[in-house]
């Protein structure tokens, strides 16, 4: 499944996360598996409640896995591991929130959100150093430094989401898991976000994680694009290659609801709606298939037949 001449930053296994409630087990996610490359952009997409945020948030640990490995630079970092190997997920793999303002501590000045992580690491020399860093994190992503004596409320939701992303970089992050980081903001301020996300990703090396349920914002800013429905990723392919050829029925239910630009078309536009019972899977089994080079779907021998032979 691997690109021999890419190095793989991060490989989920067979991952499954489960939630307990008194006896009852609810599965989140089930057999997941994926790799992302240094420098790329991968996104995750399905709709409300599909685990993708579930997947983002165990990757940095904050939900406990049921069975399956999560390896990032070489290490399992899922499961119990020893203080240093955490202290390096914390400071190698950061996380932008989706709801800039919940994500932010309202009564704490920009200027200590922004440093929690230097606090809490001792990353800087001393106080001066520390102040330029800020400094500095804040006009990458577009802020005035005298924004850092200053609180949360005292910004409008793209600002308060650029500080955010100045929190999360300022740790020199590898890995950076954007939760939805644009769907709680206006549509003129999401475009300004993302590119400034792509800039950033270039200047810094970054390797992005990129959660979403819209596929029009992904498009844009993905080397590759993994498709999840409840708990389970159903296909994977480059970003252009996944939007020229879709096979699974799910894919194609998602990108039938993307606006097309032009209003006549759009108007004679069918939506698909997706219908699991389509997938017969009491004998023959379903498994993760490659149909084309890079493009995976999971499906029985039936339907990869099928998907064949529409190439």
């Amino acid at each position: 499944m691997a690109d021999e001449k890419k190095e793989v930053l991060l490989e989920v296994k067979d991952l499954q996360i489960q939630f307990k409630n008194g006896r009852r087990v609810f599965t989140a996610v089930d057999d997941v598996n994926f790799q992302i490359y240094r420098g790329e952009t991968f996104s995750l997409v399905g709709e409300s409640g599909s685990g993708k945020t579930t997947i983002g948030r165990a990757i940095i640990r904050i939900n406990p896995t049921s069975k399956g490995e999560i390896i990032f630079n070489g290490k399992k970092i899922n499961g119990k591991i020893d203080k240093k190997t955490d202290r390096e997920v914390i400071q190698k793999i950061q996380m932008i929130f989706q709801d800039p303002m919940a994500s932010l501590n309202e009564r704490a000045k920009v200027d200590y959100i922004i440093s929690e992580g230097l606090y809490n690491f001792h990353l800087y020399k001393d106080e001066a150093d520390r102040k330029e860093k800020v400094q500095r994190a804040l006009e990458s992503v577009g802020l005035l430094p005298e924004f850092a004596s200053r609180f949360p409320h005292e910004f409008s939701g793209g600002q308060r989401q650029r500080i955010g992303i100045a929190r999360a970089l300022i740790m020199n992050p590898e890995l950076v898991i954007a939760d939805e980081p644009i769907s709680a903001l206006d549509v003129s301020i999401r475009a300004q976000v993302l590119n400034l996300l792509n800039t950033l990703k270039k200047e810094r090396n970054l390797t992005y994680l990129f959660v979403a349920h819209d596929l029009s914002v992904v498009r844009f800013i993905s080397d590759r694009i993994a498709v999840i429905h409840k708990g389970r990723i159903v296909e994977l392919a480059e970003a252009e290659e996944l939007f020229q050829h879709p096979f699974h029925p799910y894919t194609k239910s998602l990108l039938s609801a993307v606006p097309i630009p032009d209003p006549e078309i759009e108007k004679k536009k069918k939506l698909l709606v997706y219908d699991p019972s389509v997938h017969d899977y009491s004998v023959d089994k379903p498994s993760w298939v490659e149909i084309l080079p890079g493009h995976f779907v999971y499906a029985n021998e039936k339907e990869v037949a099928e998907y064949k032979a529409q190439i």
